[in-house]
């Protein structure tokens, strides 16, 4: 089956050779011209001239040092030059090429400066895929041709700098810590573990991603790798515009549907977005292996069957008001829910040189989230000074994570704990006020705020274990307690722009304070911590003639323990080991540098060189107890990490209808802490390599493949596995601009993934691996609907709270 399967790839990729061939010696000529500032009459830095027939864009490029560009080896035909770059208007130009004629030369084409500055360019089907901008690299998703079938967790493999490891948690830079913010702004829904609504959100209701690797000033110091922003808004003038998109992946994950809507009507403009998705499995195999040493030494196997049921529920609006040209006042609304349902039978078995314990575990697990996050920006402008901004934001968050597990046991050998239940209720609840101020000048740009966060974490954890006697549950009061973590968070922030014709320049300083009071309510014992950090933040970009430019960026991050780190509940899902949080666990502060150096000209090339180090570090530990033999896990400040990594991402069209990506990085991570007074190392080398081609038909069909090499993770007490990720998709425009049908197959040639996980202590060595199903097929449908006129107002500012370490925690 695996020879068929090479067999099929290797003639469809040889007949794409031989229609790229056959192209190449038909008859072609040769469209060029300049782009000239009309009131400046020089050339315009960055300036994108896309070349559109049908009103599709087959190839694009960026001018040199005087202006000029050119499209060679064109087909005869009818075409349409469009020009775009930040802070000018769109201009398009028809031409009829006839080869007979020599090339169609259209000399200079002056450009007009916008009139209101934006700051961005709205064109989305002629924007290049990766722009880099001083603090950041962005990834257009709607000029990408996969959006249209994939979820935003698929597109996540396709942006520099961004990764999913084996269980498909996202990486960036390697790295699980960094915050991601919806629009610029935080939100819950993804606070604890964003795969789960990502792998639920079709790409096709996404603008672009952004991955911020020296955030500025402004934003929270949380985040030690970065910061990953998800914009989804759409901007429109009267009138409206949206998508549906349905689809299906089998025999893992299940149905989907999601969309969006924009509307624009006088002075009020609403956008919304909102889905839902399943992700299922059936039965799958684990094992989990663990040898230990010491004065009775022990082998312990034990064999699992797993199958679960995960739903996700999301959505988001905006409504905004211009009351008038000077005063703007926004709503969001974003409710979301969802739950992980899993059914597990475990097999066990221990043998400690004396006697054989054994049994069948039976359990049932439930993990719920739900929330609603609601914001109110007022934002003013000021008379005869527009790009001045005061900003005004409030915003009340709420979110729970009820958790169920039910544990029974048959078939024992000598063992006699009893069948038992555990609960655990926690909940977040947050108030956020925020005040900005934005002040440009001639070639500086002053930016200045005020914050405070109010953050309640609370958890009520019981156990339940059942009574012989009577056959009831009874709650043990020795392992059941109410938590109460409140963390309020003060800062304030103050940066600075400036730009030269070849230079630009950002620095600031972010102060913050915060204070802690952990309370233990059942046992009536508390813990208070409160620290104050001093944040700076330096970015330099270089241009160059060469349409190349040099980034250097210099920032302090913070990473906070937040509620799953912090929580003193003990997890006994699975009665030899145990988990639980550490509410004495303080923050982390790390120090980042970043050198990136990027070309645009035919294609774009993005290089970088990263250094970050932090000491006191979070680290996770396990912790083997030869009394009652059971290995412990929890979180303690002990570690000290470094890591050297290099990036690349080089995006090159083959010709005018075959495109490629290379893109990965590759490093080096030293990390060091201690375990029970011993100095425990580890080092090795990390990284992901990522490899995609598109080619587009004629009559609207498109076809992608992808392959994916993930090193393996270096954790302090040992490593997990590497993998390799395939995928094969295509598409059909069936109504052009409209309806595209879409289908793909990922992994074809392995039905499952084997995960491992190796993990030592002094006194042990455990090993874990686990069957998913790999193999799986996809199809989506979407629909693109409205009428695009003007621009709905947003406010420029908003809140931001990426100041709270995620979890790992995961459904799959």
């Amino acid at each position: 089956m695996t020879k068929n399967y090479v067999t099929l790839i290797f003639l469809s990729c040889f007949s794409i050779f031989l229609h790229s061939t056959a192209l190449a010696q038909s008859a072609t000529g040769t469209i060029k011209g300049a782009v000239i500032d009309s009131a400046t009459n020089k050339p315009i830095d960055f300036m994108t001239v896309a070349l559109k027939r049908d009103n599709a864009v087959i190839k694009s490029v960026v001018v040199n040092n005087t202006g000029s560009f050119s499209f060679e080896k064109m087909a005869p035909g009818h075409y349409t030059v469009t020009a775009i770059a930040i802070g000018y208007n769109v201009k398009n130009i028809p031409v009829v090429l006839n080869p007979a004629n020599g090339p169609a030369d259209l000399g200079n084409i002056l450009i007009a400066s916008q009139s209101n500055n934006l700051k961005e360019v709205s064109v989305t089907a002629d924007r290049p895929l990766i722009k880099q901008e001083i603090d950041r690299i962005s990834y257009d998703i709607q000029a990408d041709p996969e959006s249209k079938g994939l979820t935003v967790l698929d597109m996540m493999r396709k942006v520099p700098l961004l990764s999913l490891d084996a269980d498909d948690n996202i990486k960036l830079k390697g790295s699980g810590n960094y915050k991601i913010l919806i629009n610029g702004k935080p939100s819950t829904m993804v606070a604890r573990s964003p795969k789960d609504v990502l792998r639920s959100m079709p790409a096709s209701s996404i603008l672009r991603i952004e991955v911020i690797t020296t955030p500025p000033a402004k934003y929270d110091s949380e985040g030690l790798s970065g910061i990953i922003n998800i914009i989804t808004s759409k901007k429109i003038d009267n009138g409206y515009n949206g998508s549906l998109n349905l689809r299906y992946q089998g025999p893992i994950g299940g149905p989907g549907m999601g969309g969006f809507v924009t509307v624009k009507q006088g002075k009020f403009g609403m956008t919304a977005y909102g889905g839902t998705g399943f992700f299922s499995s059936p039965e799958t195999e684990s094992s989990t292996t663990r040898t230990t040493t010491g004065g009775l030494p022990t082998n312990l196997l034990s064999t699992g069957f797993r199958k679960f049921n995960n739903n996700y529920r999301y959505g988001g609006t905006e409504l905004s008001y211009e009351i008038d040209t000077l005063n703007l006042i926004t709503i969001e609304l974003n409710p979301y829910g969802g739950y992980n349902k899993s059914h597990t039978r475990q097999l066990f078995s221990l043998f400690d040189g004396t006697q054989q314990i054994g049994y069948n575990q039976i359990g049932t697990n439930r993990f719920g989230w739900n929330g609603f996050d609601a914001t109110l920006n007022y934002q003013l402008g000021f008379k005869g000074h527009k790009d001045r901004l005061l900003t005004f934001s409030y915003k009340n968050g709420n979110s729970g994570n009820p958790q169920e597990n039910g544990l029974s046991f048959i078939n024992r050998q000598n063992f006699t704990d009893p069948d038992y239940n555990q609960k655990n209720n926690s909940r977040t609840k947050e108030q956020t006020l925020q005040l900005d101020y934005i002040h440009p000048l001639a070639k500086f740009t002053i930016e200045g705020g005020i914050k405070g966060i109010l953050r309640t974490n609370k958890s009520n954890f019981e156990y339940e274990s059942l009574d012989p006697v009577t056959g009831q549950f009874q709650t043990d009061p020795t392992r059941t307690n109410k938590f109460n973590n409140d963390q309020d968070v003060i800062g304030a922030y103050n940066s600075y722009a400036y730009n030269l014709k070849d230079w630009g320049f950002k620095a600031g300083v972010r102060a913050e304070g915060t204070f802690v009071k952990a309370d233990f309510i059942s046992s009536g014992s508390n813990v208070n911590t409160n620290y104050f950090n001093l944040i700076p933040t330096l970015s330099v970009n270089r241009k160059f003639k060469d349409m190349s430019s040099l980034n250097f960026g210099y920032t302090q991050r913070i990473e906070r323990p937040g509620i799953d780190n912090l929580n003193p509940f003990v997890d006994r899902s699975n009665p030899n080991f145990l988990s639980t949080g550490n509410p004495d666990l303080k923050a982390v502060l790390s120090n980042n540098f970043d050198l990136t150096y990027s070309k645009f000209k035919k294609g774009s090339v993005n290089i970088g060189l990263s250094y970050r180090f932090a000491n006191n570090t979070i680290q996770q530990v396990s912790v083997y107890n030869e009394t009652d033999q059971i290995t412990r896990s929890t979180y303690y400040n002990i570690g000290k990490d470094k890591a050297l990594t290099t990036n690349l991402n080089v995006n090159y069209p083959i010709t005018e209808k075959w495109n490629a990506t290379l893109g990965g990085n590759i490093g080096y991570m030293w990390l060091q802490g201690s375990i029970d007074g011993q100095i425990t190392k580890n080092d090795g080398l990390t990284g992901y390599l990522y490899i995609n081609t598109g080619y587009k038909f004629e009559h609207g069909w498109k076809a992608n493949a992808s392959f994916n090499y993930n090193a393996a993770q270096i954790q302090l007490q040992g490593q997990n596995s590497s993998y390799v990720f395939s995928s094969f998709s295509g598409s059909k425009e069936i109504i052009k601009d409209k309806l595209t049908l879409s289908a793909g197959i990922n992994n074809p040639f392995a039905k499952f993934r084997y995960y491992t996980n190796f993990t030592e202590g002094s006194n042990f060595t455990q090993n874990y691996r686990s069957q998913n199903f790999y193999r799986a097929y996809n199809v989506s449908l979407n629909w693109r609907f409205g009428k695009l006129k003007d621009s709905i107002k947003k406010n420029q500012r908003g809140i931001d709270n990426s100041d709270v370490k995620k979890s790992s925690t995961s459904g799959s």
